[in-house]
């Protein structure tokens, strides 16, 4: 692995939808990154960017939940179709996109905007979940939880839509790093997948160093390949404001040590950060940390 820095332009586009979750606050994550200082921190880096403020989002109070086996299905697709447009635009204009979330449903308008311009490509999943429950498999009903099934085209016809074509990701070329919570709907799911999973007994076996270099070369390839950070991914220890804390995650180092890997592999085309819930944080910490892992992620070092 291995190749020159990425010199694009960043575009930053926000989506501040919490509709896919099961707690309120995550919508106000994108604001809360921002705040912490991303665009300074981006042009510390060299890198020059540029801020295409939020997608338009419903908010649960004037929204129809609709169906209890994916709630809030229909309006969550609207906000990722106009997210996929903005991904779109971007890749079309030679930038990297960096998207805010939000909850983790939003990765379905970014892969589907991506896919849409590169075809199906690979995701990196940096998450304590799976995210691969279906509407008949969730115990929730919350889309949150099923975006990376929906984007493997894997959660049924209601997930299609006339921004994407699924699958938007290539179903050889997912890995999920730091998962420590499954239901069992994707622990079967996952049984007949071709992914590449690290779970956090695994990592504690293997170290962030060997997890994080096999999952890279399990996602390279052509079309693309996207990082979808959560932050749940991270120890509470280190990130108490998401929306689904489970303990046993990444520690502060461990975190950043897998954003420095990924740097160094060079194969990021596009990043997403979510579920920061700035109602659940302290002084805005996990927000923080957030700004400090996508700068890791983008070459950031210490010396």
């Amino acid at each position: 692995m291995g190749r020159q820095v990425d010199t694009r332009p960043i575009a930053i586009v926000g989506a501040s939808l919490d509709l896919g979750a099961g707690l309120r606050g995550v919508d106000m994550g994108p604001s809360a990154i921002r705040y912490a200082g991303l665009e300074t921190r981006l042009t510390e880096l060299g890198r020059s960017c540029i801020d295409l403020g939020n997608v338009e989002t419903p908010v649960a109070e004037a929204t129809h939940v609709g169906d209890e086996d994916a709630r809030f299905l229909d309006e969550i697709k609207a906000t990722c179709e106009r997210l996929a447009r903005v991904v779109r635009q971007i890749e079309e204009r030679g930038a990297m996109p960096l998207v805010l979330g939000g909850d983790h449903s939003i990765a379905l308008g970014t892969l589907g905007g991506l896919s849409s311009v590169r075809g199906a490509g690979g995701v990196l999943w940096l998450d304590a979940h799976g995210d691969l429950n279906r509407p008949e498999t969730s115990p929730s009903g919350n889309v949150h939880g099923m975006s990376l099934a929906a984007a493997l085209g894997l959660g049924g016809p209601r997930f299609e839509s006339r921004e994407w074509t699924l699958p938007a990701v290539d179903p050889g070329r997912v890995a999920l790093v730091g998962v420590r919570q499954l239901d069992d709907g994707e622990r079967s799911l996952l049984r007949q997948l071709k992914a590449c999973v690290f779970t956090m007994s695994d990592i504690d076996r293997l170290g962030v160093e060997k997890a994080m270099h096999d999952a890279l070369d399990h996602v390279a390839g052509p079309g693309f390949v996207h990082v979808s950070l959560d932050m749940d991914v991270v120890d509470p220890e280190a990130a108490p404001g998401v929306g689904t804390p489970v303990r046993g995650g990444l520690s502060y180092r461990e975190a950043h040590l897998a954003c420095e890997l990924i740097a160094e592999a060079g194969v990021m085309e596009s990043l997403e950060v979510v579920e920061v819930n700035p109602i659940l944080d302290r002084e805005n910490a996990t927000a923080r940390l957030a700004v400090e892992l996508v700068a890791s992620a983008l070459g950031a070092r210490i010396l």
